[in-house]
């Protein structure tokens, strides 16, 4: 493991003690927390993918279909939007 020196303002420092004594850990243990929080979380790219994902599955089972059949003429589509 690296150790890494990062130079932080007093009062910043000050401040995360404090946080650090109030949860009963230490700077370091808060910076290690916060980082394996980071790490961890999923990018927005993984989200939307498996929320895509999810929906697929849901459709799926759902036995919706898609077909190209149904799909409307340009003149009945044209039709349909002039009763609307």
């Amino acid at each position: 493991m690296k150790n890494i020196t990062v130079s932080v303002d007093d009062e910043l420092y000050h401040k995360a003690r404090i946080c650090a004594a109030e949860r009963k850990s230490t700077v370091s243990g808060l910076v290690k927390q916060f980082l394996a929080r980071v790490v961890s979380e999923e990018t927005e790219f993984d989200r939307l993918k498996r929320e895509e994902d999810e929906l697929r599955r849901r459709v799926h089972r759902d036995g919706v279909v898609f077909s190209a059949a149904e799909r409307l003429s340009r003149d009945a589509l044209h039709e349909r939007h002039a009763v609307r």
